[in-house]
Formats: structure tokens, C-alpha cells, sequence
């Protein structure tokens, strides 16, 4: 592939007020492999607190920079913020990224390394296979594990981090691919949709560190997720 491309970095925003600028920060100063260049979309989920005035202030406190912002008047989760910021991105690669500082954006070159290699068509991260990462909740890791192996049985795959936010993309399979899920079923859902296509894709995982949040410090997932995975894994994985 040619490596003078652009990648857009797509971020779902919801009531991220207080780390949202340190967030897009490390963004635009997080290194990517020669030739690359970047746009990042962010897409504000409703927030109810003051997330949409730090974003519109991005363009004044990154000047030069290229960044899209959409606000949505209605708040419908993850998945729709996901699915609205892949029509707004212009790049040839498209990489997700949370909104929070679990996630360290100076992973980014060995995410998008495969792809510029054209060795890979998609490249997960997977915060299991030896980067740093904070010790929180051993329940979520069990549930982690458990959705990860529960997905790879519908879709053939041996994904060690199924619902892990680095996701990359090229942009042309994204386009091809409809996004229903409105939430957190996103992940389950747009892995079982890539497994299916034809030819089949080459899929690559990539260790990425790992910086959870406490519930505390407000993480927003819960039990209540993990139930609509397994549902999302079935109805993906059996009925479309």
C-alpha cells in the first residue's frame, strides 16, 4: 500500500468534559509512521454536561489541525456515534479511539503498521498479550475472556480481545459494512460482520497498554453490557 495516506481517527464522545482536550492532545502529538497524516472526528453523543463547549473549542486550542465535530442532538450510544463519525471521515484508514485516557494514543504506529505493510485489512489491539496495564477488576477481565471465546466460536477467529476499543480499519471494508448496534454491541457486532466477508480479510492483534478507569473515575460499562454481547454475539453470529 502507499504510504502517503491519511488516517481518521474516530472518537464517540459522551460526558467527557474533564479529559476530553487532554485527550484530543495526545492525539494530534501521538507519532505515525512516514507519510501518514490525520484527521480526527469526534462525534458528541449528547452529552449533559459541558463535553460540547471543551469541543468546540478543539479548533482554537489545535489550531492547524484537522478536526471535524459533530454533536448529536439525540443521545443513542457508541455504536450510532461510531457509525455517524465513519460517514464524516475522508481517510484511507479509519481507527477508533475512546474518548477517556484508558487508551494510549502513541500505540498508534503498530496499529496502523500492518496495514501500511499490506500485510493486514483490519488490526485489533488487544490488551492481553503483554503491555502495560493498570490492575483494576478481575470480574471484567473474566467477562473480557469470556466474550472474546464466545465470539470467536461463531466467527472462526482467534481473537484474544474482542471488545477492546483500537480497532483499525481501511476505509473501504468500513463501507461496506452497516452498523446496527446503537451501543456497546458495536464490538461484537463489527467483528462478526468483518469475519463473514469474502475474500476473507486478514485480521492482525496487536498488544496495546492498557490504563483502566475505576467506576469511580467513570467508566460507563457494566454488567448490563456484558448480557447484550452475548445476545448481540448470538444474533450476528446465527440470524445475519
Amino acid at each position: 500500500m502507499n504510504v502517503s495516506m491519511k488516517v481518521s481517527i474516530v472518537i464517540p464522545v459522551y460526558n467527557e468534559e474533564a479529559t476530553i482536550h487532554k485527550l484530543v492532545g495526545l492525539v494530534v502529538a501521538a507519532p505515525l509512521p512516514a507519510g501518514l497524516t490525520r484527521e480526527i472526528v469526534c462525534v458528541n453523543d449528547c452529552s449533559r454536561d459541558g463535553t460540547a463547549a471543551k469541543l468546540d473549542e478543539l479548533a482554537g486550542v489545535f489550531p492547524g489541525t484537522d478536526i471535524q465535530v459533530m454533536h448529536k442532538p439525540v443521545n443513542q450510544g457508541k455504536g450510532a456515534a461510531l457509525r455517524d463519525g465513519f460517514k464524516l471521515a475522508t481517510g484511507d484508514v479509519v481507527l477508533i479511539q475512546d474518548a477517556d485516557l484508558e487508551y494510549d494514543p502513541r500505540d498508534y504506529p503498530k496499529l496502523l503498521q500492518p496495514i501500511i505493510d499490506d500485510k493486514a485489512d483490519i488490526v485489533f489491539g488487544s490488551r492481553f498479550i503483554g503491555e502495560p496495564h493498570r490492575v483494576l477488576y478481575y470480574w471484567h477481565t473474566l467477562g473480557n475472556n469470556f466474550l472474546t471465546h464466545f465470539s470467536n466460536m461463531f466467527t472462526n477467529l482467534n481473537l484474544t480481545d474482542m471488545e477492546v476499543c483500537y480497532k483499525v480499519f481501511k476505509k473501504p471494508i468500513l463501507d461496506q459494512v452497516t452498523v446496527q448496534c446503537n451501543r456497546f454491541g458495536f464490538e461484537p457486532e463489527i467483528t462478526a460482520k468483518v469475519a463473514r466477508m469474502r475474500p476473507r480479510l486478514r485480521i492482525y492483534e496487536v498488544g496495546v497498554a492498557y490504563y483502566g478507569r475505576s467506576y469511580e473515575e467513570g467508566k460507563k460499562i457494566t454488567w448490563k453490557d456484558g448480557i447484550k454481547a452475548i445476545l448481540t454475539i448470538i444474533r450476528f453470529g446465527l440470524f445475519q
